[in-house]
C-alpha cells in the first residue's frame, strides 16, 4: 500500500492506493499548523478504512510550503549569490532583475568573479581562489548562512562551481551550498535566480522536511517519506532538503497525473478546480506538459523544471461580490477566504458568501446547511457560475497547442462548480475519486532522471550522442531509486543552436520508472 498526501492552501487531501486501486481517500481542512492537519487526515483515513501502518510501503507528499514562504517572503534564509563570469557578465549583476522587497528580505547580497565557461567548455577566465576567498570573508561577515553559486555554461562544464564549493566549504563548513548546474537549466541570469532561491529555502527544507517526516512516524507509519517534484516524478527526503525548489508545482502536477490515472487517458486536459485557485494543464504520455519558457516565481525570472499551467482565481472558496462588476454584475475572485471556507462560507453559518455557497445554492454540492442559501437569487447563482464555465472555457483554449479534439478531465473538489459541458460543447470528465487526485498523483508518482545540456556534435555522431543522452537520463532515474527493468524514455527534445559554433545542440532527455520499494 502507498499513501499520497497533498497540502494545499485550502484543503488536505489524503489517499490510500494499492494495486492501482483507490481504497479510501478523504479531504480535510488544512490547518496553520500543517503538519497537524497531516496528522488529522491520516487519523480520519484510518478511521474511513481501517488500515496496518506497518503495510504501508511509501508515503508521497507533495505541499506548498515551499513557494508560499518565497511568495509570503517569511523563514527564508540569509542568502549570498557568487556568480563566475568576470570579466564578462558584469553590467546585469546577481539580484538585478529581483522585486526590491524580495531581494532585501534575503539580505541582497549579490559578488561577480572570475571565472566561467565558453559554451564548448573553454574558459572565459581562470578561477581566482584569492579573490573569491576575500569574498567568502566578506559574506561571512554580513551574516549570509545559505550560499549560491552560479558558474556561466556551468550545464555544459560544472568544474569551477564545483571548485568554488570547495573553497567555500572549508571556510564556511556549516553554510548550506547550492549550485546552479544541479538546479536550472541553460540560461545564465534564469539559472542563478533559481539557484538563489534554493539556497534562501534551505533552512526552512530541513524543518520542513522533518516535519512531514515526524508527522508519519507519529502516525506509526515507518515507510520511507518522498515528496512530489515539479515534473510528476520524486524525490526522497534527503533530496529535499538540498532542493526544495523541485516541490513549487507540485500541487498541479499531482492533480495532472492523478486526472490521467484516474481517467485512464494519457493525452487529456486538466481543469483542477481547489479551494483558491483553478489549475488548467495539459497531460501528454500521461505526463504535464512542461513550460518551455521562463517562469515567474513570486515575481522571479527562473528555469527549473516546471510544469505549463494556467492559474485563475477562481475556486471553491472564492468570494463572490453579487453586484461588484462594472455592468452592475457579480464577481468572482480573485481573492479566496481559502482554508477558513468552513467557518467564513455561508452554508457554514459564516458571512461571507463564496463560490461553494452558489454551488450549493444551484444544487451542484450537498455541503453545510443548504437552507442558509436557499432563497438566494437565481439570476444571481446563473450568472457566477456562467462567469466561472466562461473563464475555464477560455482557459482550456488557451492552452491548447492545436485544434484537435482533446479529452478535458474536471478534478478537484472545486470542479462541481463547472457544468457538463463548457462553453464551447465540450464534454467534461469527471472520474471516480475526482476531489482527491492530487492525492491519487502523489501515490502513483514515479522516479525518473533529466539531461538536459549542450552538446557540440559531430558529422555523423547524432544518433550516438542522443544515445549516450538517453542512456545517461535512464542511469540517472536508477540511481534516484527506479526498478531498472522499469524505466522508459518519456521525452526527447532537441533544439540546434545556429548561433553557435560547432553544430551545438541543446539534448534534452527525461526518463522514468516505478519506485523500488522494500518487500
Amino acid at each position: 500500500m502507498r499513501i499520497g498526501i497533498d497540502v494545499g492552501g485550502t484543503n488536505t487531501d489524503v489517499a490510500l492506493v494499492t494495486g492501482g486501486s483507490v481504497l479510501a481517500a478523504v479531504k480535510t481542512s488544512t490547518q496553520d499548523d500543517v503538519t497537524d492537519g497531516i496528522m488529522a487526515a491520516l487519523n480520519e483515513l484510518q478511521q474511513q478504512h481501517p488500515f496496518d501502518p506497518a503495510a504501508v510501503k511509501a508515503v508521497m507528499i507533495g505541499t506548498t510550503h515551499f513557494i508560499n514562504a518565497l511568495v509570503e517572503h517569511r523563514r527564508l534564509a540569509p542568502t549570498a549569490a557568487i556568480r563566475l563570469g568576470l570579466p564578462a557578465t558584469a553590467a546585469l549583476p546577481p539580484l538585478v532583475d529581483w522585486p526590491a522587497p524580495l531581494a532585501a528580505a534575503l539580505g541582497g547580497h549579490g559578488y561577480l568573479c572570475h571565472g566561467g565557461h565558453e559554451f564548448d567548455g573553454r574558459a572565459i577566465s581562470e578561477l581566482d581562489e584569492d579573490e573569491l576567498k576575500r569574498t567568502v570573508e566578506d559574506i561571512a561577515a554580513r551574516g549570509a548562512r545559505s550560499i549560491a553559486i552560479t558558474s556561466v555554461f556551468s550545464p555544459v562544464t560544472a568544474e569551477f562551481e564545483q571548485r568554488a564549493a570547495e573553497v567555500v566549504g572549508a571556510m564556511l563548513p556549516d553554510a548550506a551550498i547550492s549550485l546552479s548546474h544541479e538546479i536550472g537549466r541553460m540560461g545564465l541570469l534564469e539559472r542563478e535566480n533559481a539557484t538563489i532561491v534554493n539556497a534562501s529555502l534551505r533552512e526552512l527544507a530541513v524543518d520542513i522536511v522533518d516535519g512531514l517526516a515526524a508527522a508519519i512516524e507519529g502516525h506509526g507509519i515507518a515507510a520511507p517519506l518522498y515528496l512530489s517534484q515539479n515534473d510528476g516524478t520524486l524525490m526522497d527526503v534527503d533530496f529535499a532538503r538540498r532542493y526544495p525548489v523541485a516541490t513549487f508545482a507540485s500541487g498541479p502536477t499531482n492533480s495532472m497525473r492523478g486526472a490521467a490515472y484516474l481517467s485512464g487517458l494519457a493525452d487529456c486536459a486538466v481543469v483542477d478546480v481547489g479551494g483558491t485557485t483553478s489549475d488548467i494543464g495539459i497531460v501528454q504520455a500521461g505526463f504535464p506538459r512542461e513550460a518551455t519558457n521562463d517562469v515567474s516565481v513570486a515575481g522571479v525570472r527562473t528555469n527549473f523544471r516546471m510544469p505549463d499551467v494556467l492559474s485563475l482565481g477562481i475556486g471553491g472558496g472564492s468570494r463572490v461580490r453579487p453586484d461588484g462588476g462594472t455592468d452592475g454584475g457579480p464577481v468572482v475572485g480573485p481573492d479566496s477566504v481559502g482554508f477558513r471556507l468552513g467557518s467564513e462560507a455561508l452554508v457554514f453559518g459564516g458571512p461571507t458568501m463564496t463560490a461553494t455557497d452558489v454551488a450549493v445554492a444551484a444544487g451542484r454540492a450537498e455541503i453545510g446547511d443548504p437552507s442558509r442559501v436557499a432563497g438566494m437569487d437565481r439570476d444571481l447563482v446563473g450568472g457566477v457560475l456562467a462567469q466561472i464555465a466562461a473563464a475555464v472555457t477560455d482557459g482550456v483554449e488557451r492552452m491548447r497547442v492545436s485544434a484537435e479534439p482533446l479529452p478535458i478531465v474536471a478534478v478537484g473538489g472545486g470542479s462541481v462548480l463547472l457544468p457538463d459541458r463548457l462553453d464551447d460543447g465540450a464534454a467534461l470528465v469527471r472520474p471516480d475519486n475526482f476531489p482527491v487526485a492530487n492525492a491519487v498523483g502523489a501515490a502513483i508518482a514515479q522516479v525518473g532522471g533529466e539531461v538536459d545540456r549542450v552538446f557540440s556534435i559531430e558529422p555523423g555522431r547524432r544518433s550516438a550522442v542522443l544515445d549516450d543522452a538517453k542512456q545517461e537520463a535512464v542511469d540517472r532515474a536508477v540511481r534516484a531509486g527506479a526498478l531498472p527493468d522499469t524505466v522508459r524514455v518519456v521525452d526527447v527534445d532537441e533544439v540546434p543552436l545556429a548561433y553557435l559554433p560547432g553544430n551545438a545542440t541543446r539534448i534534452r532527455v527525461k526518463a522514468v520508472g516505478e519506485l523500488f520499494t522494500a518487500p
